[in-house]
């Protein structure tokens, strides 16, 4: 019979045992820890470095707070400064920090959203009646900002129900925080305090508010309450932090270089592209330049898609509602879009196109197609429309109306490794014409323990996972993997490049599509004679002609490569009796494809070439006395300055040579 004590030790035992919880780090490796262990506690077991470091916790997929207890088995992984996760964290405690500083000066200012943005935060805020924020303010609030950091409030999560948090918030007159609250379910409402402020929120957040040690108030807009123009504008203040003071440094200066980089800025300079409220916002208009600039690299990309074996095709810029309501279109994104179009005739509806897929969908019904006609490649320039809220538009990357660099290619599933293959070729070829040499691309997976969230069977997921992953290895494509991240419809592979400056922008987007060929009930005949769907891969290289300009814009500067630049080559006569032989040697050139400009205005020669080469044009040709008993051109480059005397033709041969090694990868 066991004794009183050895009954108490089996049961401390079996309790200890029952206890512990097994956490999967993300090396795979398993360690158990007691159930109620916090991320930071994890982070401590590893390193003591590590734990002053990290910031916020994954929790099977979810992040967490450092200081939330864990009492289940789990997979983790640790966020630092370095980590999009972590800045995240850091972003949204220093936007409550900012919150709280503005009340401090503003008492009974009303809180709306704080959300992080890609390079900061921001706040909505409803200031007291008669009060305004100006940019002299800025100043005084972060000042207060790293008052309240330097205290290391600690930033506490709770629990709270939903009576409670409507009287906390009614109690405050907070009626921006009432209506939120009252949208949300009972039992999933938190809020979190540091110091004297509390917020509704549903985290993460850092430990304690210490690891704020810079700050950086950018700017303040008016935004509508929720992006509704019905409702009222509010105030938003956008700001950036950092944990090191040098940081903000080096951030204030690559903001001053990013001014001048502004596409819209060079954009307007260069006279490529402008807008008019009269058109409507953000539509934008091409003037000359810029529309020699997208043909170019229209032609380029067609040069491209025919060695891979694309078909150009054409679709309207509009389309019946039904043919959106069957693609699911138009009860996914219905509300939120430039609304349908009525005719004449009684039911009939049209919207502007909001994507091409679903045309290109009827062009492969046009015809019964054999699994020996696999795949099929149409691709298409196609302008497309999508509203987006006036306070959402920016330049080029905003907009309401931009053209796609669209194809879709339909194959049988064993092709689709070979396609992804051929897609990633032709980003390659696009990256190295146009000088982007950093990027790297992530591979968006489903999530396994939400099987449920995904259309197609998970035979075709598997094969089409498989077959990104390894297209990317057998290309040397240097690649994160992302669970849950894939679409409902498909996994996908999508390229992050970054510009000069290092800033990273998502160009190019390959995507598996399970979901339109079974609405669209696309069919080819297989080899045993029977009836099968096709896979669908969405592919846009350049994502979109507008933004993918604006990105180039940024990253050369408007200093474009040679093949691309819209004017390659400017003739600058010594005076005006030297105008003629100037426009003899410009259609000489122009008749042999160099995209050539005179400039006859009476100036100085200096005065010209200062005004060229601001004007971002490669090469200038000086012409005089000389040079017209000779016919031949004085040649100065862009940024090297003398390049000698050559004769017409001699030039013509020098560009062209020029270009053809710019556009190797194309001819390799």
């Amino acid at each position: 019979m066991m004794s009183a004590i050895n009954i108490y030790l089996c049961t401390l035992f079996f309790k200890s045992k029952s206890s512990m919880i097994k956490i999967t780090l993300p090396d795979n490796s398993v360690r158990e820890f007691e159930s109620g262990i916090t991320g930071y506690d994890i982070a401590e077991s590893i390193s003591s470095r590590l734990a002053k470091e990290v910031l916020s916790i994954s929790v099977d997929g979810a992040v967490w707070d450092l200081s939330r207890p864990i009492h289940k088995d789990t997979s983790i992984k640790l966020f630092q400064w370095d980590d999009r996760e972590g800045k995240e964290t850091f972003w949204h405690s220093s936007a409550h920090l900012t919150a709280e500083a503005i009340e401090f000066f503003y008492p009974g200012t009303k809180f709306g959203i704080g959300p992080t943005v890609d390079n900061g935060f921001y706040y909505d805020i409803d200031l007291p009646e008669g009060q305004q924020l100006v940019e002299k303010d800025l100043e005084k609030i972060e000042k207060k900002i790293i008052e309240l950091a330097r205290e290391k409030h600690d930033i506490v999560r709770k629990e709270i129900s939903k009576k409670d948090a409507l009287a906390m918030f009614s109690a405050k007159g907070d009626n921006l925080k009432v209506e939120l609250i009252s949208e949300l379910e009972d039992g999933t409402i938190t809020v979190y305090n540091q110091g004297n402020f509390t917020d509704l929120c549903r985290g993460p957040h850092l430990p304690n508010t210490g690891f704020i040690k810079a700050v950086k108030l950018t700017s303040i807009a008016g935004a509508y309450w929720r992006g509704n123009e019905k409702n009222k504008m509010l105030t938003r203040v956008y700001g950036i932090t950092f944990p090191k003071q040098k940081m903000l440094e080096e951030y204030l200066i690559l903001l001053e270089e990013a001014k001048k980089r502004d596409h819209r800025k060079i954009g307007k300079e260069m006279e490529l592209f402008t807008f008019s409220q009269n058109v409507g916002q953000g539509l934008p208009m091409w003037l000359p330049k810029g529309a020699m600039l997208r043909e170019q690299l229209e032609i380029f990309l067609k040069r491209v898609q025919k060695k891979f074996g694309y078909e150009q095709v054409i679709t309207p810029h509009i389309g019946d509602v039904n043919l959106y309501k069957t693609s699911g279109h138009f009860q996914k994104y219905g509300a939120d879009s430039f609304q349908t179009i009525k005719t004449p005739a009684e039911g009939e509806e049209y919207m502007l196109k909001p994507m091409n897929c679903p045309h290109h969908c009827e062009l492969y019904k046009f015809k019964p197609h054999s699994y020996k006609d696999l795949p099929v490649r149409f691709a298409e320039f196609g302008t497309v429309y999508r509203y987006e809220q006036s306070g959402e538009l920016h330049g080029l990357t905003r907009v309401r109306g931009f053209t796609q660099d669209d194809a879709h290619l339909f194959c049988r599933p064993d092709q689709i490794k070979d396609e992804f293959k051929k897609v990633i070729d032709i980003i390659f070829i696009i990256f190295k014409a146009l000088n982007f040499e950093n990027y790297s691309a992530q591979i968006s997976l489903r999530d396994p323990n939400k099987p449920e969230k995904y259309i197609g069977s998970k035979e075709n997921w598997d094969k089409a996972e498989q077959a990104i992953i390894e297209a990317s290895a057998e290309k040397g494509l240097k690649t994160v993997t992302v669970l849950g991240e894939a679409a409902f419809y498909g996994p996908k592979l999508d390229f992050m490049v970054k510009d000069a400056l290092g800033r990273s922008w998502q160009l190019g987007t390959i995507q598996v599509d399970y979901n339109l060929p079974e609405r669209f009930e696309l069919e080819y005949i297989g080899a045993d004679d029977k009836r099968h769907r096709p896979v669908m891969i969405h592919r846009a290289p350049f994502g979109s002609m507008e933004r993918f300009v604006a990105v180039l814009i940024e990253h050369t500067v408007g200093k474009f490569p040679l093949w691309l630049t819209p004017d390659q080559v400017v003739v600058l006569p010594i005076s005006e009796k030297f105008n003629e032989y100037a426009k003899s040697v410009s259609e000489f050139l122009n008749n042999s494809d160099i995209r050539t400009i005179i400039d006859d205005r009476n100036e100085k020669i200096g005065r010209k070439i200062r005004d060229n080469e601001l004007k971002r044009i490669p090469y200038l040709l000086i012409v005089g006395e000389q040079e017209a008993e000779s016919q031949c051109v004085s040649v100065r480059k862009q940024g090297e300055g003398d390049k000698g005397s050559m004769g017409h033709q001699a030039f013509v041969d020098f560009i062209k040579a020029e270009v053809k090694e710019q556009l190797s990868s194309l001819y390799n």
